[in-house]
């Protein structure tokens, strides 16, 4: 394929929006070495195809894999993502946690509670209710940012809620 400039726009595109295939080397599938409109840096359309290559043209999952530079575990990987999530499941999401794991909605609403009947309550005493009541241990600062978060998120909300347009006219 030429690289031309539209080519160095697709490609920061692609680069921006998370779906910018880091090894198109890789791909040897015969339409994408064969035909200008598949493009191996676009890392969905060749998910896609790799998918559509396996359930409609019936090709072996180890030949898919090898075509498409891909291990096996990372294609059932894929195919499963696709076949829970529709194209959704085809673009890379962010790696790492999606939520705190320890300290959670629960363990906020408890803080809230206890700092409500108690607002002079010691950060000391108020981590060792917490884990005697949930079996985690919290640092003082883990709570400060959840609570801080929770407040940021619940007034953006209610900013959202009040937030009205006025027709004229």
């Amino acid at each position: 394929m030429k690289y031309t400039q539209s080519n160095k726009q697709k490609e920061s595109y692609l680069q921006d929006h998370g779906v910018l295939n880091p090894h198109p080397e890789r791909v040897q599938d015969e339409f994408f070495l064969a035909n200008e409109f598949f493009d191996p840096q676009d890392l969905l359309q060749v998910r896609y195809e790799m998918i559509r290559r396996h359930q409609i043209d019936k090709v072996s999952v180890l030949d898919t894999s090898k075509q498409f530079g891909i291990s096996r575990v990372t294609f059932y990987q894929i195919a499963g993502l696709y076949d829970s999530l529709g194209l959704i499941g085809l673009v890379p999401q962010k790696p790492g946690p999606k939520s705190p794991s320890k300290c959670t909605e629960e363990i906020i609403e408890f803080v809230r509670q206890q700092r409500s009947q108690q607002p002079d309550i010691a950060w000391e005493i108020l981590i060792q209710e917490v884990y005697e009541e949930f079996g985690v241990s919290l640092h003082r600062r883990t709570i400060e940012r959840r609570l801080a978060s929770v407040k940021k998120t619940s007034q953006t909300q209610k900013n959202t809620q009040t937030f009205r347009f006025s027709k004229e006219g």
